[in-house]
Order: C-alpha cells, then structure tokens, then sequence
C-alpha cells in the first residue's frame, strides 16, 4: 500500500500499463506519470513544457490545489479503499498548428472527451453526455436534470509570428477533471455537481484507466486531424444541446470589463466561441465567463 506522498510517483493504485495498452497508437503512449498527491496537474505538465517537454501525461489520484477555469478551485478529492473519486491529468502536447487553428482546440478537446466517456459508460451523446460550451461535461440521468461531472482547461503557449510565416503553438496544457465515484459533494456543490457512478447507480465502482485510455484515444485522433488542417468540426448541436436556443447567464470572472448578462444561445462564430442573443437586443460572443441556465 502506497503512502500519499506530494509528488512523490507510485504504481500501487494506478495501472499505467493497462493505460498504455490501450493507446499504444498515439503519441502519449509511455508518457504517463502517476502521483498519488500533486498540488496540481496543470502546473507539473507547465513544468515540463518550459524545461523543453512537448508531450506527455500526468495523472494524480488527488490534488490539493486543482484549478478549474476562470481560476476556479477544481474540486479534486482522492477517494478511498474501495478506489478514486475522479480522474484528475493533464495532457501535453503540440501540435505543429498555427495560432489561429489552436482556437479549435476548445471544441475539438470537449468533443473527445464527450467521446471517451460516452464509449466507457454507454451514455448517449448530447442526451445523458452533454457539453455546456465550450468546457464543461455535464450529465443529465437519472432525473433528467444536467449537473457538472467534469471540466475542461487549456492553456497555450506560442511562439513570435516570423513573416510571412504565422506565429505557431508552442505547445498546449490539456487540463481534464472527471468526477467517477464521488458519492456526495461539499453542500455548496452538491446542487450543482455529480459524479458518473452516481448517475449511473446500477454501476459497480468506475476505473480511471479505461476512461483515461479512451480520451487519449479520442484526444490523439482530434490533435492529429487538427494538424493535418481536417476540416473543423460540423453539426456541433449533434453534441451540445448549449449552441442554440438555451436561455442563459453569462457570469463574470474577477477582473472582466463587462456586467453579467443574460439571452439565448444563438450559435458559434468562425473561431468556435459562443453567441448570445441578449435581452437587450443585442449580441455578445463569449469570450470569457462562466455560463449557466436561466
């Protein structure tokens, strides 16, 4: 039995040879570490890029300061004897793309990871498996009600424009939350939250490996379209019932310019970022914020 150390790698509760099993075809196979403890995933995959790295996995079974967007604390917990609570890596990768197309990566990553669950639990897509736009997975049996079981966060870095050639990515951090097990919540997000296995209550307790294994999947094949300059993503309602016609409230993050507000849905622009028909007449593209029903 392993002890929680911070930062400290462990195999004993993490199969990282069933993982790379199943994604030995990608670019990440091999690449996993595992930590029983990390402050975050997103800051040791950070580490890595500025020390040179351009892929790889990490993967903890807790973290004690887990960031969500918007600079938002992810609710990170690590489970108990019978397994974990969530999954909770980050990716690194880069993909030879121009800055511009990196603007894809919100829809491409929340369409894989949409993927990768639904292939795991038998959920459908946009029905049990949703995507509020463009970061968030939400899930919506069995009551029928969407609560939050997962997040997304991306972070970029780039490198100068050198005419004519364009500026390019340097790499992109793929932050992934997944609530598996989670039985109960803290009371200021139990309202709002949910765990896979508990809208799934005929299932037995949720592995992370399988579902690790099917995002990656899903997430190499979505990079290397996006590199290959495969079209961008068509009929986006067919995964997200957020696009169009949802009343909402756009909420604002500490340091934004503008109020919050609220209106319907009313489609993405060229870059994939929401529109919003506002009640004042108006429309907005949502560029930063949190969205939620009105």
């Amino acid at each position: 039995m392993s002890r929680r150390v911070p930062g400290r790698i462990t195999e004993a509760s993490f199969h990282a040879d069933e993982v790379n099993d199943g994604i030995t075809e990608t670019e990440f196979s091999g690449r996993i570490t595992h930590l029983t403890t990390a402050i975050s995933t997103m800051d040791l995959a950070l580490r890595a890029a500025q020390s040179g790295a351009r892929c790889g996995v990490w993967v903890a079974d807790e973290q004690l300061a887990g960031r969500g967007r918007g600079g938002n604390r992810w609710h990170s917990a690590a489970g108990n004897q019978e397994g974990p609570a969530g999954l909770y890596m980050t990716a690194l990768s880069a993909p030879p793309i121009p800055v511009l197309s990196a603007l894809q990566l919100s829809t491409r990553v929340a369409v894989a990871v949409q993927a990768g669950i639904a292939a795991t639990t038998g959920l459908r897509i946009r029905d049990e498996i949703d995507i509020r736009w463009p970061n968030d997975l939400m899930v919506a049996r069995p009551s029928g009600r969407q609560r939050k079981c997962g997040g997304i966060l991306i972070d970029t870095a780039s490198t100068p424009a050198s005419p004519p050639a364009p500026a390019m990515l340097r790499y992109a951090l793929i932050g992934i939350g997944i609530n598996l097990n989670h039985l109960a919540f803290p009371p200021e997000l139990d309202q709002i939250a949910t765990s896979l296995r508990r809208e799934l209550p005929s299932q037995p307790l949720l592995r992370r490996e399988p579902l690790m294994a099917a995002i990656l999947r899903e997430l190499d094949k979505s990079l290397r379209d996006l590199a290959s300059a495969e079209p961008a993503l068509a009929g986006l309602d067919t995964y997200s019932s957020w696009i169009n016609g949802r009343r909402v409230r756009v909420e604002t993050r500490p340091g934004d310019q503008q109020t919050a507000y609220t209106g319907t849905t009313a489609g993405l622009d060229r870059n994939g970022f929401l529109r919003v028909a506002t009640d004042d007449g108006g429309f907005r593209t949502v560029h930063s914020g949190g969205l939620r029903e009105s």
